[in-house]
């Protein structure tokens, strides 16, 4: 039931509020590991799993919010969730130990994953059908925004406080978001309460889809299948999913609704969900490591460096919204948000060793303008018709979806650096040698400039080579972050044909029969 006047704003902010902190503790611990390490007396290996419980935990949780909502009801599952979050975010900063955090990390994810999509389908009943565009365009402000700021949030604060601060932020945002949310939120109308419980369905989800999570967490870290956990895993991870779709097509009562799929324009809309959190997260991977690991920046410049970007979604998402509201064509929008998007990662990849702050300030903007014109577009065309059971199911699942993009597009450019690091090294390499002219003569000159300083031939002549090998590596990993900026650009490009299975739609977005 949509709302109106000061109730309908008061739940909006309620509801984006949740769904921020929820995003940024996605992201706000990665630049505090380090001293986690050090309190905790964690190896590096151990640490990475208050990572990969969160993640694991909400890949999981997300698809099965809708049944969750069935089974509790929508607005306790809400509430629930957020007070689950909190007291989770609280044990988090009082663990005494690595493997108590990560028990903690796998609670505060799950507990954020049914948060994430009920907080979706709220917004969209929240507000009538002919604003729909508006509460996705509310919804895309957590969804850009909240994994931006938190390494930089999490950089500031353990910088000034300590890690488990982190942690502890999250307390009276999430006790004021559990009382505007019992004072304002109502449950879904006409919800339909589950009458089975699909227990093989859960078990299928959870070894599929989590196993899946785990490899593409911690695969590139492990070497792939060199780590035979990794091979174990990647078997039950193919098993679980086919097993899982297979089932939950035939089951009476499903855990996740999959026949939503049988609508084109959700399960096209879906792809495009994958693909933009593969875009969002690749990108907000590669560009701090390129930036802090070759040109000196710290964790809390990288992060201030990408602020504009994320306001620049943050101012746009409304006004598109408003543009789709009024009948603009939502594919236009789209072509533009990739073509974009396309335009920040070029601008990237003609970086230098001497690039700096404002040489990046326009291409982040292009990538704010490219989020925001991907977002608002393809999640209203997704959503368009839908009732609101159906609308439940399509926000778990496609926010499973986005999550699962993330991981792709992190796991995929991790190892795509790798490689191209090993590629490019051996290319240089080749005019590294005794017969190359430039190379002798450049080795002469600062063989010659050293010992005009006082150094001993030999001294000089090893320090020479170890300049020559610092030169090697910087222009190494150079030329591999640009072709990681460019394969990131080519491949939202390439999913731009799918376009042409949108289903057509014409007029301004007020489709009151999708109630």
């Amino acid at each position: 039931m949509a709302e109106t006047g000061f109730r309908k704003w008061i739940i909006v902010v309620t509801v984006v509020l949740s769904a921020i902190i929820e995003l940024i503790d996605t992201t706000i611990v990665n630049v505090s590991l380090p001293q986690m390490m050090g309190n905790l007396g964690a190896t590096l290996d151990e640490i990475a799993w208050v990572v990969t419980a969160y993640v694991f935990a909400n890949v999981i949780v997300l698809p099965m919010s809708a049944w969750l909502s069935g089974v509790l009801g929508r607005r306790n599952y809400f509430v629930g969730s957020i007070v689950l979050f909190t007291i989770a975010s609280f044990f988090c900063g009082n663990a005494n130990g690595i493997w108590e955090l990560v028990l903690f990390r796998f609670v505060q994810g799950a507990a954020g994953g049914g948060l994430m999509a009920t907080a979706q389908s709220i917004l969209v009943e929240t507000f009538p059908p002919e604003e729909l565009a508006m509460a996705t365009g509310l919804f895309g402000l957590g969804v850009v925004v909240g994994p931006t700021i938190g390494p930089t949030l999490g950089g500031w604060i353990t910088d000034n406080f300590s890690w488990p601060w982190i942690f502890y932020v999250n307390l009276p945002i999430g006790a004021l978001a559990t009382v505007m949310s019992l004072m304002f939120i109502r449950d879904a109308a006409q919800q339909r309460r589950v009458a089975a419980i699909d227990w093989l369905g859960i078990l299928l989800l959870v070894v599929g889809i989590g196993s899946l999570q785990i490899v593409l967490d911690r695969g590139e870290r492990d070497d792939w299948f060199a780590a035979p956990y990794i091979t174990v895993l990647t078997i039950l991870a193919a098993v679980g999913i086919v097993a899982f779709i297979w089932w939950e097509l035939r089951a009476e009562h499903p855990v996740v609704d999959l026949r939503v799929l049988k609508n084109r324009t959700v399960a096209v809309g879906t792809v495009f969900t994958f693909f933009h959190g593969f875009g969002l997260a690749s990108s907000q991977f590669i560009f701090p490591v390129f930036i802090q690991h070759l040109l000196g920046f710290s964790p809390f410049q990288s992060g201030l460096l990408m602020f504009p970007s994320s306001f620049t979604a943050g101012l746009l998402m409304p006004v598109i919204a408003y543009i789709v509201r009024r009948g603009f064509p939502p594919q236009p929008l789209i072509i533009a948000g990739f073509l974009t998007f396309f335009g920040f990662t070029w601008g990237l990849s003609q970086s230098s060793m001497v690039s700096g702050q404002w040489d990046f300030f326009w291409p982040l903007i292009l990538r704010g303008f490219g989020m925001s014109l991907l977002f608002v577009p393809v999640t209203t065309l997704l959503l368009t018709g839908l009732s609101p059971r159906e609308t439940h199911q399509v926000t778990g699942l496609t926010n499973m979806t986005r999550q699962l993009g993330s991981s792709f597009g992190v796991a995929l450019t991790a190892t795509f650096v790798q490689y191209r690091i090993w590629a490019h090294r051996q290319d240089l390499l080749r005019y590294l040698t005794p017969f190359d002219f430039a190379f002798r003569q450049r080795l002469r000159l600062i063989i010659h400039g050293l010992m005009a300083q006082g150094s001993s031939f030999p001294e000089a002549q090893r320090q020479a080579y170890a300049a020559m090998e610092g030169t090697l590596t910087q222009q190494t990993y150079l030329l591999t972050y640009m072709d990681a900026f460019r394969i990131i650009g080519v491949a939202m490009l390439c999913c731009m044909p799918l376009l042409v299975l949108f289903r057509r739609r014409s007029g301004p977005v007020a489709m009151a029969a999708m109630h």
